[in-house]
């Protein structure tokens, strides 16, 4: 009985002591920085956060939601080949030189100016032994650091790690250029840009309004076993009994990934176009409550185009305007990719086009 106890406390001694001794080596080479230089990241699919700003107050925060899904700013979904762009930077980032003591101070100076300030977070262990046995883990505050820009051969970047006057000129290997532009603080090149993506079997409903034309407007209720009904909307609302099932069926499965071409929320007369009368207004609700809505205007079309122009068609032939989320966001949008979705009620029925 005494050997076994023995036994025990020995190898619990023994435990501790290993526990002891990685922590202490952890700690203790912590404390050496490898000369604040060292940008990469080796586990990237520990990154839980990345937090991005600059002197203009632009600032984004992508946090991972699940395993291939991340969130810009609490709002929009992150675009994907960012993620790997920025991953892949800071997986293979090196070190090429140290700036020349006699251009430390104008690097100094740009970095304090123009400079974006990149913070990494992790999920880490209170106790890691060797990446074996890992318990205990939180989101812990990883890695600072400013990338500033492009050395003057362009094939370099400036970056200094956080608490350090000691820049450093950074590369890709096998990539020529610099990689300022992977760490961009600004929302929209984060963001997916993207106005509906529904599943058929996640839209409850879809109306459909034609201001300029309202006996084109109609709604279309989806009944959840395959079938569906349609109303028109105007000079009464009137339920069509006879109409294009597949028609029906084909245009419900068409709100996944449709996207805008180009966010132009600073454009001059943004004001005076969303007050005209839309030409468009879609409104989907979908079976747990959301709802989304996009309201289209008419676009007046580029010099070069207006040769093509007719007296009853004066309007740009390939886009439209487009207010969405709500009216937070004023983008531009082609007839090619939403042409399946403006379809007008007699697309579905036997009766010909008024």
């Amino acid at each position: 009985m005494k050997r076994k106890k023995l036994f025990y406390y020995s190898a619990l001694v023994l435990v501790c002591g290993i526990v002891a001794l990685y922590l202490i080596f952890n700690n203790s080479s912590s404390t050496i920085r490898k000369e604040l230089s060292d940008f990469s990241i080796k586990d990237t699919a520990s990154i839980t956060k990345i937090f991005l700003s600059d002197m203009n107050k632009n600032s984004v925060k992508v946090v991972k939601q699940e395993v291939g899904k991340w969130i810009v700013n609490d709002k929009y979904e992150a675009r994907n080949d960012n993620i790997t762009t920025i991953f892949k930077t800071l997986l293979w980032i090196e070190v090429r030189e140290p700036v020349p003591n006699k251009h430390l101070e104008q690097v100094n100076a740009r970095l304090s100016a123009i400079a974006t300030k990149v913070e990494i977070y992790q999920t880490v262990y209170f106790i890691n032994i060797f990446n074996y046995i890992r318990l205990f883990p939180y989101e812990k505050l990883t890695k600072v650091f400013y990338v500033g820009d492009a050395t003057p051969d362009q094939m370099g970047t400036y970056m200094l790690m956080d608490k350090s006057s000691k820049p450093f000129i950074t590369y890709l290997p096998g990539f020529r250029g610099f990689l300022t532009t992977r760490f961009s603080p600004r929302e929209n090149d984060w963001r997916i840009p993207r106005i509906f993506n529904a599943k058929l079997s996640e839209i409850k409903s879809v109306t459909v309004e034609f201001p300029e034309n309202p006996v084109y407007s109609f709604t279309i209720n989806n009944n959840n076993d395959r079938t569906f009904d349609l109303y028109a909307l105007a000079p009464v609302k009137e339920k069509i009994n006879d109409f294009d099932t597949l028609k029906v069926l084909d245009y419900m499965a068409s709100f996944e990934n449709v996207n805008f071409e180009a966010l132009i929320n600073n454009l001059s007369k943004k004001d005076s176009i969303i007050k005209s009368r839309p030409f468009h207004i879609v409104t989907i609700e979908l079976f747990n409550g959301q709802k989304q809505s996009i309201r289209t205007f008419h676009k007046w079309p580029v010099e070069e185009d207006e040769a093509d122009l007719t007296v009853a068609n004066p309007y740009d032939r390939d886009r439209l305007y487009a207010l969405i989320n709500d009216g937070r966001d004023f983008v531009l949008i082609q007839f090619y990719v939403f042409d399946r979705i403006l379809r007008p009620l007699p697309y579905f029925t036997e009766k010909k086009m008024p």
